[in-house]
C-alpha cells in the first residue's frame, strides 16, 4: 500500500522542472553570451543533430518520471478501492488536458492559432496512455512492449521507401518529417517530430517500472543495483548502436538514443534514490526543488506561458533600468534579470506549496 510520497521522485521531478523554469528565463542563453563556447555552458543546449548533450536528457527524464508518478497515483487510488476500469476517465481526461495545453503553448508561442504537435506535454498525452495501459500487466510484458514500439519506430523510419522522405538519418528527409507534413502540414524548424510520441512511449513506460521497483522493493539495495544495472546496459547498448550505425540523434527519438537517454536517466534515478532513500539525505537540496516537484505541471504552465510571455520582459523594466543607471553592461544585466525571474517562479512555487495548493491534471 501507497501511503507517503517518495522523496527521490518528488526531488528528481523538481531538479527537471527547476531546470526548464531556468531555461524559459533565457538563463543558459545569457550565460553563453557572457561565456561563448564554454563546455558546460554547451550541455545545456540541445545537439544540432547528431550526439548527446545533458539537456538532451530532460525530455526524457520528464517522461520517465511522469511514468513514476502515473504508478504512484495510479496505485494509491487502487488501495483507496478504485478499479482500472473507473480509473481509464481520468486517465483520458488528464490526457486530453495535456494535449489541449502542449498545443495551446504552441499558439502562445507564436502568438496565433496554429496546430503543432511537438510540445513535451503533447507528446505525454500519447505516453501516458500507453503506459496506463500496461500498468496492471508484468514486468517482462510491459519491457517487451516498449521494444515493440522502438522497434516499430525503427522500421518506419529505416524501411519507409516514400520519395523525398526515405533517408532516416537525414533532417526533414525521414518518415517523421513525411508524418509531420501529413499531420499538420509543416515541418518543425528544429527539425523535431510529432510521432517521438511512439518510441518515447518506452519512457514513460520505464518510468512506470521503475515507480513500480521502488514501491514493490524490500530492499533499499536491491533498487540502487537494479537502478545502476538497467542505466549502465541503456547507455551500454545505446552508444554500442551508435558504433554500429544507427545514430544517437534526440530530434528523431532513434533506437539509440532512447535506449541511451533511457539508460542516462535511469542511473540519474539511481543517484537520487541513494540520496534520498534515507531519513537524512546524503546531499540535502533547497526545499524550493521539493516545491517546484510537488506542482509539476502547474508550474512547467505558468513558466512557458507567462514567463515569455510577460514576466520576463515586465522584470527587466525595474532589474535592467536599474542596472542601466549604474552602467552594468547590457548582458550582465539580462543574466541578473534571468535569476531574478527564475527567483520570482521558484517563490510562487514554494508559496503554493507552503499553503498546500496542488494544481494537478
Amino acid at each position: 500500500m501507497i501511503t507517503k510520497r517518495i522523496p527521490s521522485v518528488d526531488y528528481f521531478r523538481g531538479f527537471i522542472l527547476f531546470l526548464l523554469a531556468a531555461e524559459s528565463t533565457d538563463l543558459y542563453h545569457n550565460l553563453d553570451n557572457l561565456f561563448p563556447d564554454n563546455f558546460l555552458i554547451t550541455q545545456f543546449f540541445h545537439v544540432k543533430w547528431q550526439g548527446l548533450h545533458f539537456w538532451d536528457l530532460i525530455q526524457p527524464g520528464f517522461m520517465m518520471i511522469a511514468g513514476a508518478a502515473l504508478y504512484f497515483s495510479t496505485y494509491k487510488r487502487l488501495d483507496n478501492g478504485d478499479t482500472y476500469l473507473t480509473l481509464w476517465p481520468k486517465v483520458l481526461k488528464r490526457s486530453l488536458l495535456l494535449f489541449l495545453f502542449g498545443t495551446g503553448l504552441h499558439c502562445l508561442g507564436r502568438e496565433k492559432l496554429v496546430f503543432e504537435l511537438w510540445n513535451v506535454l503533447t507528446q505525454l498525452s500519447v505516453t501516458t496512455i500507453i503506459a496506463f495501459f500496461l500498468l496492471r500487466f508484468s514486468i517482462p510484458l510491459q519491457i517487451a512492449a516498449s521494444l515493440l514500439l522502438l522497434l516499430l519506430a525503427h522500421s518506419l523510419y529505416v524501411f519507409s521507401d516514400i520519395p523525398g522522405y526515405n533517408e532516416p538519418y537525414t533532417p526533414d528527409k525521414n518518415f517523421g518529417s513525411y508524418m509531420d507534413m501529413l499531420l499538420m502540414g509543416k515541418l518543425s524548424g528544429g527539425h523535431w517530430i510529432a510521432i517521438n510520441c511512439i518510441p518515447t512511449a518506452a519512457h514513460t513506460i520505464w518510468g512506470a517500472l521503475i515507480g513500480r521497483i521502488i514501491h514493490r522493493s524490500t530492499s533499499h539495495q536491491i533498487v540502487i543495483r537494479t537502478l545502476l544495472g538497467l542505466g549502465i546496459l541503456g547507455v551500454l547498448v545505446g552508444y554500442g548502436l551508435d558504433f554500429a550505425g544507427i545514430p544517437i540523434i534526440k530530434r528523431t527519438a532513434t533506437l539509440s538514443f532512447t535506449l541511451a537517454s533511457g539508460g542516462w536517466i535511469s542511473l540519474m534515478m539511481a543517484v537520487f534514490y541513494l540520496n534520498w532513500e534515507r531519513s537524512k539525505p546524503i546531499l540535502p537540496a533547497p526545499d524550493y526543488i521539493l516545491s517546484f516537484g510537488k506542482n509539476s505541471i502547474f508550474i512547467y504552465l505558468f513558466f512557458e506561458s507567462v514567463g515569455p510571455q510577460w514576466l520576463n520582459k515586465a522584470s527587466f523594466v525595474f532589474v535592467g533600468g536599474f542596472l542601466e543607471k549604474i552602467h552594468i553592461t547590457e548582458n550582465v544585466a539580462e543574466l541578473v534579470n534571468s535569476l531574478v525571474v527564475l527567483g520570482i517562479i521558484g517563490g510562487i512555487a514554494v508559496w503554493l506549496d507552503k499553503h498546500k495548493i496542488y494544481i494537478s491534471l
